[in-house]
């Protein structure tokens, strides 16, 4: 199973034996539960009142909210596939006690964020055809309730113990009342294998409809096999969860980190930056835009400091950059030259000394203190989502965090690929997981490409989905006969097998929080303003999403003339403002309208798109990696 991989990823693997043998994510929690038993498994300092329980405890409200489950109907059959039970919430201790809960009575759960649109939750209810619903609190089931009507649910729970609506048409149950039940009840024990289905995770689709990805406890299993591969926590180790627990990325390195023995502690933006030093965690989990969120604040932190410490700081940041990248050429690790010459070798090896000493002179009197205000234990952080702009990877590499960036997708639960501690090239996605095959194919042919060569990723393995539930035309497109997964994303392997992500072939953008946005629906409620010709969305690995705007120059004449303007000037502050204007209104007024939709940035064009500038295709459809590739310059400048 580990041929090929660093004795360190084999020595780490087969210290995962239990594991291996498991057959469900339940399977896993019993053992578990026995190795750890009195460790503490989750923190929550900012509930009411503070949660701290231990791992046998843990199990135990799993399996009574499973028993309780099964007391409400849910029964353990595999007759076409397991019942499915809804949860709706964000993250709170008792969303893992839930989602195993669930998983012991042999149901699936299909998870979603209780913030999410009413509409988008409703259509998961029917399309999932969920037999019970479980949210987190009062105010996201008074806010479905009156979408329930048409869908039949066995049961409602609330994951608080709010004192419960009168309810005629719903049985309506609290959390504690469900684990009452459960505590005088046996847990039926469910039958599993690992190509039973475990969960249900509803992603977005080009249409904008989202599509259920079908993830068996295989899958998840692969992924906590997987990962001890590449890191070996100490039970007890502290880890600081900050992302949504129902995201794919998150749930899946909790489950790990539990599998471990590890201690979770749940935080948020509001308190990251206290409960980092208060709790001084060893681990953390996040997407691009939570480093650029620190580091923004220790360089506002420098930028306060008199101008001789900013001269100061500003020399030894300079000295320990051409340190990491000597040092990152004498090992082998810089991705701009993974196979350096003798001489270039010899060259970074005589810099190296008196950097060192610049380096550490740098490390006492100013990178000690960013890591003290990360808690000062940080073994490493994981970063996914998208992929981390250069100068944080420098950044932190510098001050001794280090990061490791990964790949994947929630349709291959979600992790494929990460950089190894012992190899951590920046700028990469790291090697594949174990048993991962990636292959890289050209755009339109199909065929194979060798390293160095951009094209279409694709992968196999055991952590590839079923296939999107009640669509298989979907699933055939994105998986062929031959088990491979399409990503949709452009990038090549290195020679060293390391996969860099260079671009999306598929249209949707991840801004650096880690939200996809599917930019066609929102171009097409632009495309109503009569000042719209064409417009395309960017802002992949971005804070905000921008555009670039085609306008329309008959109407826009027209209401130049009508404002008294003798010419059109697109860019003057009135027709600036009438863009921004319509763009904000048209995006607020879509269905299913979020935050993260809003155009905050844009420029508006001279030169159409077209078939005969390459800028559209034959049908018409605008050619995206070409439109970003021409306007490429203009928009790094608009992002800037």
């Amino acid at each position: 199973m580990a041929g090929g991989l660093a004795a360190q990823e084999r020595q780490n693997l087969a210290r995962s034996q239990d594991y291996m043998q498991a057959q469900s994510i339940p399977a896993m929690w019993a053992i578990a539960s026995q190795k750890f038993a009195n460790i503490t498994a989750l923190i929550d300092p900012h509930a009411k009142p503070a949660v701290q329980i231990t791992y046998q405890t843990l199990y135990q409200q799993m399996q009574q909210f499973g028993a309780g489950l099964q007391a409400l109907g849910i029964q353990p059959t595999q007759d076409p596939i397991p019942a499915r039970v809804a949860l709706f919430s964000d993250n709170c201790p008792r969303w893992p006690i839930a989602d195993q809960g669930i998983m012991q009575a042999g149901a699936v759960d299909v998870v979603r964020s209780s913030q999410a649109d009413t509409e988008e939750l409703l259509y998961i209810l029917r399309h999932s055809g969920a037999i019970g619903l479980i949210v987190e609190d009062l105010a996201t089931y008074q806010k479905l309730r009156p979408g329930l009507e048409e869908i039949a649910l066995g049961f409602i729970i609330l994951l608080s113990d709010e004192t419960l609506p009168e309810e005629s048409t719903y049985k309506v149950l609290s959390f504690s009342q469900v684990l009452s039940q459960g505590s005088i009840a046996a847990l039926k024990p469910a039958q599993f294998t690992r190509n039973t289905l475990a969960t249900l995770m509803y992603t977005s689709g080009t249409s904008g409809m989202p599509k259920g990805v079908m993830l068996t406890h295989g899958n998840l299993l692969h992924q906590v096999v997987a990962a001890s591969g590449v890191a070996q926590p100490m039970p007890g180790e502290r880890v600081m969860s900050i992302l949504p627990i129902w995201h794919c990325y998150e749930r899946t390195f909790e489950y790990f980190i539990f599998s471990r023995g590890c201690t979770q502690i749940y935080t948020n933006i509001r308190y990251v930056k206290q409960d980092l030093k208060d709790h001084r965690p060893h681990y953390m989990v996040g997407v691009p835009r939570l480093w650029e969120s620190i580091y923004e604040g220790i360089q506002k932190q420098f930028r306060s400091q008199p101008a001789d410490k900013q001269k100061l700081v500003n020399f030894f940041l300079t000295q320990s950059d051409r340190y990491i990248k000597a040092k990152r050429i004498l090992q082998n690790l810089s991705l701009e030259n993974l196979t350096p010459s003798v001489g270039q070798k010899f060259a970074a090896a005589l810099q190296i000394p008196v950097l060192w000493i610049l380096h550490k002179i740098g490390d006492r009197l100013v990178y000690a203190k960013v890591r003290a205000g990360t808690g000062g234990n940080l073994k490493f952080v994981v970063s996914g989502g998208g992929s981390i702009a250069d100068h944080l990877e420098d950044f932190f590499e510098i001050v001794g965090i280090d990061i490791l960036g990964g790949y994947g997708l929630t349709e291959t639960a979600p992790i494929t690929h990460v950089r190894r501690p012992w190899r951590n090239i920046r700028g990469s996605d790291g090697e594949a997981l174990v048993d991962t095959e990636t292959k890289i194919v050209d755009l339109e042919s199909r065929q194979p490409l060798p390293a160095g060569k951009q094209g279409i990723v694709l992968l196999r393995g055991p952590q590839i989905m079923q296939g999107y539930f009640n669509n298989p035309e979907a699933t055939r497109k994105a998986i062929d006969p031959e088990g491979w997964f399409d990503s949709g994303d452009l990038g090549y392997l290195t020679a060293t097998g390391d996969l860099v992500i260079t671009g999306r072939a598929k249209d949707t953008i991840v801004l650096t929080n880690g939200e996809n946005i599917e930019p066609q629906p929102i171009e097409d409620v632009c495309l109503c303003s009569p000042y719209i010709d064409q417009i395309m969305l960017v802002g992949q690995d971005q804070k905000v999403l921008g555009a670039l705007i085609v306008p329309n120059t008959d109407a826009l004449a027209i209401w130049s003339a009508e404002q008294g303007y003798a010419d059109v000037d697109l860019k003057s502050k009135p027709i600036q403002d009438l863009f921004k204007a319509e763009l904000t209104q048209r995006v607020k007024d879509r269905p299913g309208y979020r935050p993260d939709d809003q155009i905050r940035v844009f420029r508006l064009l001279e030169e159409p798109f077209t078939i005969d500038n390459g800028l559209l295709t034959q049908t018409l459809k605008i050619r995206r990696n070409v439109v970003s590739d021409r306007y490429a310059g203009i928009i790094d400048e608009m992002f800037s």
